[in-house]
């Protein structure tokens, strides 16, 4: 167990960030795989979304920003194909 205030704190933060980075990037996978489900009309309203949920990630270190490039082509790819 931590011996000083500021462990404690930051135990504290690191938990509660930890759970919110936790429901933002599972929250985002689910809209992936609603998107990839979609049809054409209801995949191109959510591709901004989603899209924009990914920038949020990478931006906040959640995921890579390579891996939220690359989610992004796939799905851009996805959706002018339907």
């Amino acid at each position: 167990m931590a011996n000083h205030k500021s462990a404690l704190k930051r135990i504290r933060n690191s938990e509660t960030k930890r759970l919110r980075n936790r429901y933002q990037h599972k929250t985002t996978r689910n809209a992936i795989k609603k998107l990839r489900e979609a049809d054409k009309k209801e995949a191109e309203t959510l591709f901004p979304t989603v899209i924009s949920m990914l920038d949020k990630l990478a931006k906040n270190n959640v995921i890579h920003k390579n891996k939220a490039a690359n989610l992004k082509s796939q799905l851009a790819k996805h959706v002018a194909a339907l």
